[in-house]
């Protein structure tokens, strides 16, 4: 017997995929047979500079108090190489570990394991020393707002394509989804993205939301709730690939440029005018250009949201087209990614430890012309910015920096257990932000 496709059934399955999803990097896995509690002393996680850190650790295992175990750690800025370790032992259902210090802003990064059964179980917790002094290594060229001027001037040249097809296995009675194809850039160049919006007549405020990073299928019903709220949402796709290919083609097409030195990510690097994410940065004006002609749009109200590379792409579209009146971000990736040459953390993708050869002048100019802290310069309407300190894929050093650098109105909701993600929860509250900012 086949089964018929519905919406309701697309959302069943979402949520036992997301229970499901090994949590490999996470602190917390799915189903583990332990818990760590780690406490600073400090309630907001912070501290001075040359303040001393401490943190009380205990473990449950089954839920139940670990006693007369020893656990070994490391401390070190955050990632950096680490400068103290030790070992400590759970008495009375706690132990303390000294964290140290830091003479200059930034965090520090404490990893622990305790070995239960045979079976080693990781942890770790970072805290911030003065996070609000962090400034950015990466500096502002003279000609950025020229250059990038020029460039959506050339780019608005290519003639407008739009080919828009409705889905219906993520519609329904309350919602219209299309998938639409969009020639951006350059003639013969495309990206994609689906479209949600109210099916009840009427004129609605309009969120273009850019992509996390990777190469990967999409599904709008991971975020529906905004249509369901009143929101046209158009969850966009950058590299021209059919976002609803199957996971296995994906796979295939992601091993072939979107991994290690292959990366799409450091493709014509050595050129600010051949790097792969001008075509990606000035696609995202292209969209907005899309989405304006929409005759659902209440002609006010645009505005950016993303996650990760989602949230750069969203701040990236924000500083260069005036026509967004509002931005959401959660930990921006590609911020301040030059930072390591500072001797600290700098953002994702990491290319000083992920990747070779990147600290030529060449590709140290490209990036200056690409880094988010540089477009964050430039931003004038409101902006709404969330993250955690335990995340080490956009450390909290990179989106501290964004956040200081920023000179609009600005608001900080910030969740220090959070690793690389954002609970439901928080994706309401942003959505909640949004909606406020609505005229």
């Amino acid at each position: 017997m086949k089964t018929k496709i519905t919406r309701k059934y697309l959302l069943t399955l979402l949520a036992v995929m997301a229970i499901q999803m090994p949590s490999i990097a996470q602190n917390y896995p799915h189903q583990s047979d332990v818990l760590w509690v780690t406490t600073p002393d400090s309630p907001d996680w912070l501290y001075s500079l040359k303040q001393e850190a401490r943190i009380t650790v205990a473990v449950y295992e089954h839920g139940m108090v670990v006693n007369d175990a020893d656990i070994t750690y490391q401390c070190g800025p955050e990632l950096m190489p680490t400068d103290q370790q030790g070992t400590v032992r759970l008495k009375n259902g706690a132990a303390m570990i000294p964290m140290g210090t830091l003479t200059e802003p930034g965090f520090r990064d404490c990893s622990m394991q305790i070995t239960l059964n045979d079976h080693t179980y990781k942890h770790h917790i970072k805290v911030g020393f003065a996070p609000h002094k962090l400034k950015p290594y990466t500096q502002q060229p003279e000609d950025f707002m020229t250059y990038w001027e020029n460039a959506k001037d050339e780019a608005s040249r290519c003639p407008m394509e739009v080919t828009r097809t409705y889905v219906p296995e993520y519609s329904s009675d309350k919602t219209d989804c299309y998938l639409v194809k969009l020639q951006a850039y350059k003639k013969g160049q495309y990206v994609y993205g689906y479209l949600t919006q109210p099916k009840a007549p009427g004129k609605y405020p309009v969120v273009i939301s850019p992509p996390g990073a990777g190469i990967k299928p999409m599904n709008p019903l991971k975020e529906i709730f905004y249509a369901d709220n009143g929101l046209i949402r158009f969850d966009m796709e950058i590299h021209g690939i059919r976002p609803d290919l199957d996971e296995a083609t994906y796979k295939e097409i992601s091993a072939a440029f979107g991994t290690a030195n292959n990366s799409y990510l450091v493709n014509g690097i050595d050129n600010r005018d051949t790097y792969y994410l001008k075509k990606v940065y000035l696609s995202l004006l292209r969209a907005i250009d899309y989405l304006t002609t929409l005759p659902e749009w209440d002609g006010k109200n645009l505005m950016a949201q993303g996650n990760s590379q989602g949230g750069a792409l969203a701040l990236v579209a924000t500083a260069l087209d005036q026509r967004i009146t509002a931005c959401a971000v959660a930990h921006p990736a590609l911020s301040d990614m030059a930072g390591y040459k500072a001797n600290r953390a700098g953002g994702y993708p990491h290319l000083f430890t992920n990747y070779s050869n990147i600290d030529t002048p060449e590709k140290l100019n490209t990036l200056a012309y690409y880094d988010v802290v540089n477009f964050a310069r430039n931003i004038r309407v409101p902006v709404y910015m969330t993250w955690g300190y335990n995340d080490n894929v956009c450390p909290p050093t990179t989106s501290y920096i964004v956040y200081n650098t920023l000179t609009c109105p600005k608001t900080a909701y910030l969740t220090p257990v959070n690793e690389h993600w954002v609970s439901q929860n928080t994706r309401r509250h942003i959505m909640s932000w949004l909606v406020k900012q609505v005229k």
